[in-house]
């Protein structure tokens, strides 16, 4: 079995797939000899620790050394934030998906926002752009179709009218090609279950203050939960806490 087909077996809706998120190999080898069953980068991680903002500042090239690097490293298979697939036009998708793919990752996070923007590709136009990520990726590739819809809306909006719109983006991300459906910035546990209990794809819940326990989650029927900037975040608040302690020593 590929290493793509067993990081999808490993998706079960109530007893979701833990992704603590690495950003290089070091972390990576970390999470990996915690017990992880595969390793996720987050983009926002990878980015930071290279000095460059989220939102595809950091150069193409990077992400795909960075995604050799750590798949090459680790036994586990390895997923990758690619973000928008650093490109717009479905060819262009397409040809740095196969890249991507290249590099011995299982599968990637791909998401629906218009990058740089507080707006989201359209329906029509974000099929096309999985169907081509799918086509350059083939067919085994993990394929992760993040929407954006609860991250550009305050919480206290998130409804069962927003979910609704996010299970017609899941239903028409799936038909294009996509396996697993990732909605970050969705925290009621309620609308969770509403989202899982409809959308036919493995669901993708991202971990953080606010967000309800693995076991709330587990029991919504989510398949995979994954911590985005989280671990990175805490690891550095360690080495600056670590580092204050030693220069005060006197």
């Amino acid at each position: 079995m590929s290493k793509a087909l067993a990081f999808a077996a490993l998706h079960v809706a109530g007893d979701p797939l833990i992704l603590y998120n690495a950003w290089d190999v070091g972390s990576a080898r970390a999470v990996a000899g915690a017990g992880a069953k595969a390793i996720a980068t987050g983009s926002w991680s990878v980015a930071a620790a290279q000095g460059f903002d989220d939102g595809e500042a950091l150069p193409l090239e990077y992400v795909l050394a960075s995604a050799a690097r750590i798949a090459g490293a680790v036994s586990l298979p390895v997923t990758i934030d690619f973000e928008g697939g650093y490109a717009v036009k479905p060819d262009d998708v397409a040809a740095n998906v196969a890249r991507l793919a290249a590099t011995g990752a299982a599968g990637c996070n791909f998401e629906d926002q218009i990058v740089g923007k507080n707006k989201l590709h359209s329906i029509p136009v974000q099929i096309k752009r999985i169907a081509a990520a799918r086509a350059g990726a083939g067919a085994d590739f993990f394929i992760n179709a993040r929407t954006d819809i609860f991250l550009q809306a305050s919480q206290d909006t998130h409804d069962k009218a927003m979910v609704d719109v996010a299970i017609k983006r899941a239903t028409a991300y799936a038909a294009a090609g996509a396996s697993g459906f990732f909605a970050p910035g969705l925290t009621d546990a309620a609308l969770i279950a509403q989202l899982c209990g409809a959308v036919e794809l493995p669901v993708n819940i991202m971990a953080f203050p606010g967000v309800p326990s693995t076991s709330v989650l587990a029991n919504a029927g989510v398949s995979r939960i994954s911590y985005g900037p989280g671990p990175y975040r805490s690891a550095m608040k360690a080495i600056e806490a670590d580092a204050q302690a030693a220069f005060a020593w006197r």
